[in-house]
């Protein structure tokens, strides 16, 4: 049912994308009413370069 993209910066550890993903499909499913396979979550990790916000790369931000 549900396809979830999260984008991120590259460099997250495993660990920590398998607990968002627990999280986001606990959530969907409680929201949603589905079942927990019914549930994709896709993660993209960016480069800090290909990511800008107010006309700024994040590589250039302190």
């Amino acid at each position: 049912m549900p396809t979830i993209t999260v984008k991120l910066f590259e460099g997250r550890p495993v660990e920590v994308k398998k607990e968002l993903a627990v999280a986001l499909t606990r959530e969907s499913c409680r929201v949603l009413g589905c079942e927990p396979g019914a549930v994709d979550i896709l993660f993209e990790d960016v480069k800090k370069s290909d990511w800008a916000t107010g006309g700024v790369l994040w590589s250039e931000r302190d």
